[in-house]
């Protein structure tokens, strides 16, 4: 395990055991040779090739964007006091993808309240509109303006009774929702238009909803401004080194990448580098699948195709990382440099991989017209299931073992849950339990929010995905205001909307309806128990 003491540092973040990656020493020296340190953070649109100069050429503000932040600092303080004064001190940040993720990672790692609203399970909607409104702040983020999901928040917040001058819109300049927000009397925030959704993180789509929350973002963006020296150079760079590792794990079969917190500091960050590599490197039937392991020591990261990698603030000296099997890798600083040294990696992992890791080839499935007419399979107590040719199976544990064996070599199991991610919390215990019961990778998505994290993956990258979806009742709907569907209509068309994408590419899927949530999970868990153990 020596090699795991192979450090680089700079900036206050260093990275453990890149070096030590079957390949990575060359594809590092090969990198340098071809100038791509200084290259890159010099901002050059090239890198990844013709096709990719275009969307490269507009997509490259996150390397500094953490300078221009900072003229958002004064009004965002004068807000705050401003909300303060009024006793409006929860803030709820309504939005997907990057800008939902990085915002909630800066919350929980700080510990402010902070209440991010990513789902359109109506429970949960009606959960997070019941709690302390009185005392709300609404923070509307979506760069495009057109976020289904998020432009339905916003509608049943007015439609509660929050005032304008109670919300905040962070979009970009342009976009649906500041012409919206003009005529709302909202506050307007508008964002970096050069930084795309994924590497957001340091723009106003992050700073805004923690700062309101009470983070001191004038730190983490002096975090990244630290680190920010190192990325130019050849020797002494993090970023480069980590980015050289997942590419060539990934070139060379470990195109998983179990990603897994220590422990020391920092908390949900998996959560995001998950939707940045997996958006960013899923397409052309490649990519890189991140595995969000719930703890070192949880299932699933002691497999041939997965590179780990453990995720902390700090390491006492002398200590090992741990957590995955050689080769293995550690990533540890503030969280201000991990956003950007993750954000550099990415980048560098796509040109290894050779795809354009800032495009979106592949769309979020929309809403449906019309939910299609299915009938169950069987029906197994609360559980209702549905397949397409489950041979004989009878019961969910029988369903379960159709669709383990259905999973390819190389290939992995997703679990994606339309369900409230509160409330139904449990439902998130299936993926360790089923990771106990293969040698494929596992990973677990609530819906809708996975759709704009390793919905990509799933559609772009390698067809090699075997999907178990999880639905549930309804007990009490709630009507977007001034459209035809409710949110739990909006659900069930997006979790039909991703059935249909995944199965018209000839990917196995078994479909589980709870007709009663709680007795549902506890019913799954059960038949996952059923199944044989792998060792």
């Amino acid at each position: 395990m020596t090699n795991l003491l192979e450090v680089e540092a700079a900036g206050g973040l260093a990275v453990y055991g890149a070096r030590a990656v079957p390949g990575a020493a060359e594809a590092r020296a090969q990198l340098v040779a071809e100038g791509v340190p200084g290259r890159l953070a010099a901002g050059d649109p090239t890198l990844w090739g013709p096709e990719a100069e275009a969307a490269a050429k507009v997509r490259l503000g996150w390397l500094d964007t953490f300078r221009r932040s900072r003229d958002l600092l004064p009004r965002l303080a004068e807000l705050r006091d401003e909300l303060i004064r009024f006793e409006v001190d929860h803030v709820v940040l309504a939005g997907m993808g990057g800008s939902s993720l990085g915002p909630e990672v800066i919350g929980r790692t700080l510990d402010v309240d902070l209440t991010v609203l990513d789902s359109t399970d109506p429970h949960q909607v009606r959960s997070v509109l019941a709690d302390r409104l009185d005392r709300t702040v609404l923070v509307v983020s979506s760069r495009s303006g057109g976020t289904v999901e998020t432009d339905s928040h916003w509608r049943a917040f007015r439609d509660a009774g929050l005032p304008g001058q109670r919300t905040v819109v962070v979009t970009d300049p342009g976009s649906p929702f500041a012409a919206r927000a003009d005529e709302a009397g909202a506050h307007l925030f508008l964002a970096d238009p050069d930084v795309g959704g994924r590497y957001s993180a340091l723009t106003a789509f992050g700073i805004v909803p923690a700062a309101l929350a009470g983070v001191d973002v004038a730190e983490l963006l002096d975090q990244a401004e630290e680190f920010a020296a190192s990325l130019g150079r050849t020797d002494e760079n993090p970023a480069l080194a980590l980015g050289a590792a997942l590419g060539t794990a990934a070139l060379a079969g470990r195109d998983k990448l179990g990603l897994i917190p220590d422990g020391t500091g920092i908390v949900g960050l998996g959560d995001w580098v998950e939707q940045l590599v997996a958006e960013s490197t899923g397409k052309d039937g490649r990519g890189i699948l991140p595995v969000v392991l719930e703890a070192p020591d949880a299932p699933g990261g002691n497999r041939d195709d997965v590179l780990t990698a453990t995720l902390g603030g700090a390491l006492p000296p002398g200590a090992v990382p741990g957590g995955g099997i050689e080769p293995h890798v550690a990533v540890n600083g503030p969280l201000g440099a991990q956003f950007l040294a993750w954000e550099y990696a990415t980048a560098v992992a796509g040109r290894l991989l050779a795809v354009n890791p800032f495009d979106e080839t592949v769309g979020v499935a929309p809403p449906v017209a019309g939910l299609p007419m299915e009938e169950p399979a069987f029906t197994d107590g609360p559980i209702e299931v549905y397949g397409a040719d489950l041979g004989h199976a009878g019961t969910v544990g029988d369903a379960l073992g159709w669709l383990l064996s259905r999973i390819e070599p190389g290939g992995y199991l997703a679990v994606t849950a339309f369900l409230d991610r509160f409330g139904d919390a449990a439902a998130a215990r299936v993926r360790p339990a089923l990771a106990d019961h293969t040698r494929a990778a596992v990973t677990f998505g609530w819906g809708p929010r996975y759709l704009h994290s390793t919905g990509q993956y799933h559609k772009g990258g390698p067809p090699v995905g075997t999907f178990l979806q999880i639905t549930g009742a309804v007990d009490d709907d709630l009507p977007v205001p001034d459209r035809p569907y409710t949110f739990g209509q909006l659900a069930a068309a997006q979790a039909a909307g991703d059935r249909q994408a995944l199965t018209g590419r000839g990917r196995p899927l078994v479909r589980l309806h709870l007709t009663d949530r709680a007795g549902g999970v506890a019913r799954l868990l059960a038949a996952v128990d059923t199944l044989p153990w792998v060792s």
